[in-house]
Formats: structure tokens, C-alpha cells, sequence
């Protein structure tokens, strides 16, 4: 066994993704403070190539130190756009057809395993500040809260790491495994 090599690894270049079908997925980081949080979003995008991010409040936008060194050149291939109200861009989200789903621990959420994740439907996620969560004032705005089950003595996940975790759910329920690993074996 041995590792690859990046030119053997059969991606496609920055035009290629760019004219790329998208996954119908758009992530909303709701004043998100950490830059590196930031770019880790920006890079797990492009890896299951979402329709694209909104930046809002606090959120750092590129060009930015913090969010280039785990982005790795991310925020050249997904297109993202900054809002400064989360509510005024999930508003225009909901007005384009979106499925708009918080990702946040709430007495009315569903577990990512139990939602219903269809195929046809585009959804917008929402991913909140790393100690405060989801704004309150778009509570009222959401279609549902999504929560991933932990058991441990931590009451949450980092942002980057519940963005892999529900990203990756919704890619595979989208997709499809079988699309995948076809889509994977072509590059």
C-alpha cells in the first residue's frame, strides 16, 4: 500500500468545477468567528461541490490569512456571497426555493438520521457562532432544526466538524453512494 499522489488523484481543475453540476446544498455560517472555521467550510464545500456559502454578520469573508490556510484555495472554486443580516439572506433563500434547516440543538429538532433528506429539494443549512449558535431571531424563519446525537460530556461539536458530518449526509442522501463512487472512479 501507498499514498497517492496529488496528480494521481484525477480532480478536476478550477474550470472544470466551476462549469461542474452542483449539489443543491448552500451553507449559511451565522456569524461564525473564527476564520480557520471559515476556511475549513469553504474547503469541505468543495469537496462535496455545494451550490455555494453565505457569509453573514461576523463571519470572516476572503480575502483572509486564517481562512486561506485551511482552505487551501477553496474560496476559489465555491462561489460564496456575504449578507450582513442572517435573516435578510435567509429570506432571499426562502423567496429561491430553499429548505431552510438550522443546524442546532432546539426542543423541537430531529436527528440528522431521522430527517428526510429528498432529493429534489434544495436546502439551505445553517451552521451558527461557534458559542452562541444559531441566531434566535431566525428561529421563527426555519423549516426545522437538524441535530447531530452525541453522548459524550461535550454539549457540541466544532462548526467545521458538524459541517463534514451533515454535509456529508446530505451529499450521500442527494447523490447517492452508487452516483459517488461512479462520479469518483471517472476522475
Amino acid at each position: 500500500m501507498r499514498k497517492l499522489k496529488l496528480t494521481e488523484l484525477g480532480r478536476m481543475n478550477l474550470e472544470e468545477y466551476k462549469n461542474s453540476e452542483k449539489t443543491p446544498l448552500v451553507v449559511v455560517l451565522d456569524n461564525v468567528r473564527s476564520a480557520l472555521n471559515v476556511g475549513s467550510a469553504f474547503r469541505t464545500s468543495d469537496a462535496f461541490r455545494i451550490d455555494g456559502i453565505v457569509l453573514c454578520g461576523i463571519t470572516a469573508q476572503p480575502p483572509h490569512r486564517d481562512i486561506n490556510r485551511s482552505a487551501i484555495g477553496a474560496t476559489d472554486s465555491v462561489d460564496w456571497t456575504y449578507q450582513e443580516s442572517v435573516r435578510e439572506a435567509i429570506i432571499h433563500l426562502k423567496k429561491n426555493n430553499y429548505i431552510i434547516l438550522a443546524i442546532e440543538q432546539t426542543d423541537e429538532k430531529i436527528f440528522l438520521q431521522n430527517y428526510n433528506i429528498n432529493k429534489k429539494n434544495k436546502y439551505a443549512l445553517i451552521f451558527g457562532n461557534e458559542v452562541n449558535g444559531v441566531s434566535d431571531e431566525i428561529l421563527d424563519l426555519i423549516d426545522a432544526c437538524i441535530e447531530i446525537p452525541q453522548i459524550g460530556t461535550k454539549h457540541s461539536l466544532n462548526v467545521s466538524v458538524s459541517l463534514g458530518v451533515v454535509l456529508w449526509e446530505f451529499f450521500i442522501s442527494i447523490i447517492g453512494l452508487l452516483s459517488f463512487l461512479f462520479l469518483r472512479e471517472q476522475s
